[in-house]
């Protein structure tokens, strides 16, 4: 995230700034599910391709599987985004309702636990009996505060698991297309088609890493690298192995 200037920070928190802020439902925000899916998406379809190519085997060939695979990995990962964080809002909403039980049926017991839990963080006598009774007259309140400090379930927008399964699925197919393009053009040779397929992913990968310097404040250029040198990492992994394996069953192409 991008670093405020002083006064920005000063007019962010001022009184009355601060008051209309808090009041709001935090922001859910899918720009994580995106750069993994753009990521995974280059990463898979050109480890794909290099595969192909490593191998001998021709452009149809190397199409053919990259699609494939854009497809069926994409849908899987977008399945995976959806099952996770619908697995996370169950497990917070099963949390409340325990909590929400045991209040109901020991609520002595749960006043004892919040009293434990401010105990642990230095309050003592009247103010911690204050403490106390001002969160347990608020049944809200208590169960939050139960689940923040006794199980670490922080309040913060739960990640909606459609649109984080099709921001995960959209930028899988969108960045994952692009080395396989130039396996359209019939009228190149496999290996131009290869070498501008090669360039387009390095252009991928450097930009989704720059994209994360901005949203995070890194480095531009570092941040841009470091996923250019994971990815070909992988892609040359995915070349050697095809080329290796070509070698020990004497595959000639298809």
């Amino acid at each position: 995230m991008k670093k405020a200037s002083i006064e920005e920070l000063a007019r962010a928190h001022d009184p009355d700034v601060i008051k209309k802020r808090l009041q709001q439902a935090p922001k859910s925000q899918n720009i994580s599910d995106a750069v993994l899916g753009g990521i995974d998406g280059c990463v898979t379809t050109f480890a794909v391709v290099a595969a192909a190519v490593g191998a001998g085997f021709p452009a149809s060939v190397a199409l053919i599987l990259g699609f494939a695979n854009l497809l069926a990995d994409g849908f899987s990962m977008a399945v995976s985004a959806y099952e996770s964080n619908k697995a996370k809002q169950e497990y917070t909403q099963s949390l409340r309702e325990m909590e929400e039980e045991h209040i109901d049926i020991i609520p002595e017991g749960e006043r004892e636990e919040i009293r434990q839990i401010f105990i642990n963080k230095g309050f003592e006598g009247e103010l911690l009996e204050k403490i106390v009774d001002i969160i347990c007259e608020d049944r809200k309140l208590w169960v939050d505060t139960m689940l923040i400090e006794e199980h670490g379930i922080h309040h913060q927008a739960d990640p909606n698991p459609f649109s984080s399964a099709w921001a995960t699925f959209v930028a899988f197919i969108l960045i994952g297309t692009m080395p396989l393009l130039p396996f359209l053009a019939t009228s190149l040779s496999m290996n131009q088609q290869f070498a501008i397929s090669t360039a387009l992913a390095a252009i991928m990968f450097f930009m989704i890493g720059s994209l994360k310097s901005l949203l995070f404040d890194q480095p531009y250029f570092l941040s841009g690298m470091r996923t250019l040198l994971n990815g070909g990492t992988a892609a040359a992994l995915a070349f050697f192995t095809g080329y290796l394996l070509r070698e020990v069953f004497g595959v000639t192409g298809i």
